[in-house]
């Protein structure tokens, strides 16, 4: 501990009045005096923060660039932190980049960002700018493409990677135009959910395995949980495929524990996707890229009957048929709504089940867990911080979002919100 002398001797040189009987700084002190600054800064700040400071940072949030003078004229005159944001959607960088790195992770496994733009991606940009209903990305029978050559083609990407290297810009409704999967990709219409059924999708999360990972990495960029998260040990394992072994290195006890929790809610639910499958091996068994999305309607691909033997009692799967078994028990917070196309089925014990992929995307779509993710996406990709757990605006927000699921809302509230006082 220093000494009163210590002190006077470093602290007070020359003023015998102070040296006569000066303050003793401790730790304690020397804290609350170092925060005491950092509040007055802050305040200071938060201050002096005037209406153009915000517009131009919710300018920037949302295009990424900053305003042009005659921009910044054009939001001090409207004279609003929401006219700021509509003028900032209005930015061609909104879309073509702002959206892109926003929706790009979700389409590919590393979720990289760095990806070029496609199918999925460009859907994604395409709805939000048309104010989409957003539950639609699951199940519509919807895609985006441009109107430039190469045209769309179900074997490359192609024309998306060169909408993007001529930098087309994408707020235009004659560069990217709203177009059917079914007109566009061939699949007949039943066939059609959503992102879910793009050629970049398809290529990223129907390749090889077992499709498992189309629905796991669905809920985790839709639902925002990974299978970890919401995993439940109380369903019946009745629909556990034949590939899962129920002793995995000998041990039972580690199915029960461990593969069960996400298997007996998983696996009715992948067999929604039972008839899809990435085809390239017929073509170039060594390189996936140039592979195309595969159709077989009542005929289950390989994949899902392989390793049989793993565990012969396990489920055979013997069409595209799905059960919701996550409805009730644990995961019943994640909130199921109600399909109000009415492709979704819900039994006296509160299990429900459809037929294919696209009911299946009505499921997830319709639940509690796929709006606050949408808010919470936004809002981290706007405010650059995940929202408090207790955030009451947050709650506010994914209220809002629910009353018309126009995500182009959601970003101009999450931006007015964090513009700063």
């Amino acid at each position: 501990m220093q000494t009163r002398a210590h002190i006077q001797n470093n602290f007070y040189p020359g003023d015998k009045r102070l040296m006569t009987s000066p303050p003793l700084l401790n730790k304690t002190t020397l804290y609350s005096f170092g925060l005491s600054l950092v509040l007055t800064f802050m305040l200071a700040t938060h201050v002096s923060a005037n209406p153009r400071d915000q517009y131009k940072r919710i300018y920037d949030r949302l295009a990424g660039v900053p305003p042009t003078p005659t921009v910044m004229a054009e939001m001090v005159a409207a004279g609003t932190p929401e006219a700021a944001a509509t003028l900032a959607m209005q930015n061609p960088n909104f879309y073509n980049v702002t959206l892109k790195n926003f929706a790009t992770p979700w389409t590919n496994e590393a979720q990289n960002v760095f990806e070029p733009l496609n199918d999925y991606s460009a859907t994604i940009i395409g709805m939000i700018r048309d104010d989409k209903d957003f539950r639609q990305i699951l199940y519509a029978d919807i895609i985006y493409s441009g109107n430039i050559t190469p045209a769309y083609a179900n074997n490359n990407n192609q024309h998306y990677v060169e909408l993007e290297n001529r930098n087309i810009d994408l707020s235009k409704l004659s560069n990217l135009a709203e177009r059917t999967q079914s007109s566009v990709t061939g699949l007949p219409a039943n066939a059609t959910a959503g992102v879910m059924t793009t050629r970049a999708a398809a290529r990223a999360f129907f390749v090889d395995g077992t499709n498992r990972g189309m629905f796991r990495f669905t809920i985790l960029n839709h639902l925002c949980y990974d299978l970890e998260q919401i995993k439940d040990n109380t369903r019946t394992a009745d629909r556990i495929r034949q590939d899962t072994s129920r002793s995995p290195g000998g041990d039972s006890s580690l199915y029960l524990t461990n593969c069960l929790g996400c298997h007996a809610g998983m696996d009715p639910m992948t067999q929604a996707y039972a008839y899809y499958e990435w085809g390239y091996k017929d073509i170039n068994p060594d390189n996936p890229d140039v592979g195309r999305l595969i159709y077989t309607p009542g005929v289950v691909q390989a994949k899902y009957h392989i390793n049989a033997n793993n565990f012969k009692g396990g489920y055979f799967t013997p069409d595209d048929s799905w059960s919701n078994y996550w409805r009730r028990g644990p995961n019943a917070w994640l909130g199921w709504g109600d399909s109000p196309q009415q492709q979704v089925a819900i039994d006296a014990k509160g299990i429900s089940s459809g037929i294919g992929a696209k009911s299946l995307g009505e499921e997830l779509a319709h639940s509690d867990a796929f709006a606050r993710c949408q808010v919470k996406k936004v809002f981290k990709a706007v405010c650059l911080r995940s929202p408090d757990s207790n955030d009451a605006v947050f709650d506010g927000m994914v209220s809002d979002f629910k009353a018309d699921y126009n995500m182009k809302g959601a970003f101009g509230r999450a931006a007015v919100h964090c513009r700063g006082q």
